[in-house]
């Protein structure tokens, strides 16, 4: 099974990056083939991990988790072992959105989504500070959503 994606391919990836949700006639429509090649390409697509997976994507502010902070982190250790007890860690919270290792003055950024300022400050003093080696954190707090996707 070839890896190599065409531009039928980037295509359908750039209809399913906007629309997750077409049906495959109208997606088949949309880059100009029939049902059937489009639904071979697209499952290719999933096979080979171009496409890793399919999920809505809710409006937070109605769920009520209104607050969104950037927080700095910075690690005690930063052995293998110890990046990996941090990264299982910050598996384990819903509230942290994203975690990026970040190259510079700090180990990682993490955006955490809370419903207000108390509930982040719960989790920021029981669940972000706690994580295995976290020696030290900076909270920068976004005050609105420019461009978030």
């Amino acid at each position: 099974m070839s890896s190599q994606i065409d531009q039928i391919d980037r295509a359908i990836l750039d209809v399913l990056s906007v629309d997750g949700r077409i049906s495959v006639t109208d997606l088949a429509e949309r880059v100009g083939l029939s049902k059937t090649p489009c639904h071979l390409r697209l499952k290719r697509l999933q096979a080979t991990g171009y496409i890793i997976g399919f999920k809505a994507v809710l409006d937070r502010k109605k769920l009520g988790l209104n607050m969104v902070a950037f927080v700095e982190v910075k690690l005690d250790d930063t052995r293998e072992v110890a990046l990996r007890a941090f990264n299982d860690g910050v598996r384990k919270v819903p509230e942290i959105e994203m975690c990026h290792m970040i190259a510079g003055a700090f180990d990682y950024l993490l955006k955490v989504r809370t419903r207000n300022v108390e509930d982040y400050r719960r989790v920021l003093g029981e669940q972000v500070s706690t994580l295995p080696h976290v020696s030290s954190t900076s909270t920068h707090v976004s005050i609105q959503d420019v461009q978030d996707t």
